[in-house]
């Protein structure tokens, strides 16, 4: 994967965003996504190895569309400004869709790298198992959130759009209760792609970091 020329692609689109600079770049853009297509396949061979479940994972389904759904956005830029992928045994890529743990990476327009495990923004029902499993399985989510390569590579799970109050149906007492509250069960971490000397490698390697979040929210 060519990193430069991605990174400067995003960064000309960023202030090109218009479909006449984005046809007049497409033959770029198509060489890019081949790129792109052939180390998403090669990650889901490689996490394959010790999670079996995303084997039958389709890597072109696993890549996320450039184009932006505009219907409910008041941005109107028609392009989005990173590349990435989504990659469950489900195929499915919007945690609407009950797509499930998840491994995500994405590059964007400024060279920086995300990498995550887990889920974002569950659908109502899924949320609640999870928090169900929370208590219901106490001692091993201790031991997900203390489990020592998770925690070095991502520290602690992501915090945003926490609930200020327990949700409807959970006591004040109970088990990690400040997880409970949480809408998201996921870790991620950034850095600059430009500094990565294997793409390939780091991506594998902090995604199996992050396989004991995912095998414990598999079970719920």
């Amino acid at each position: 994967m060519h990193i430069r020329d991605l990174t400067q692609f995003l960064a000309e689109l960023s202030e090109n965003n218009n479909r006449a600079w984005f046809v007049m770049n497409k033959p770029r853009y198509d060489i890019l996504r081949a790129e792109f297509l052939e180390l998403v396949t090669a990650l889901i061979a490689d996490i394959s190895k010790f999670d079996p479940a995303v084997a039958g994972c389709n890597p072109k389904k696993a890549l996320f569309r450039i184009n932006r759904d505009m219907r409910f956005s008041r941005e109107k830029i028609p392009y989005k400004t990173h590349f990435s992928a989504a990659i469950n045994p489900s195929g499915l890529k919007k945690p609407s869709q009950g797509g499930g743990p998840t491994y995500y990476f994405h590059i964007d327009q400024t060279g920086t790298l995300l990498i995550a495990g887990g889920e974002w923004m569950p659908p109502a029902e899924r949320l609640r198992a999870i928090r169900q499993h929370v208590i219901a399985d106490a001692t091993g989510f201790t031991k997900v959130l203390k489990n020592k390569k998770l925690k070095e590579t991502y520290g602690d799970l992501q915090q945003e759009g926490k609930l200020t109050r327990p949700p409807k149906g959970f006591d004040t007492d109970a088990a990690h209760l400040e997880y409970i509250k949480l809408k998201n069960f996921i870790v991620w971490n950034e850095r600059d792609v430009g500094k990565v000397t294997d793409l390939q490698k780091i991506l594998v390697s902090e995604f199996k970091d992050a396989w004991p979040l995912i095998s414990w929210l598999r079970q719920a």
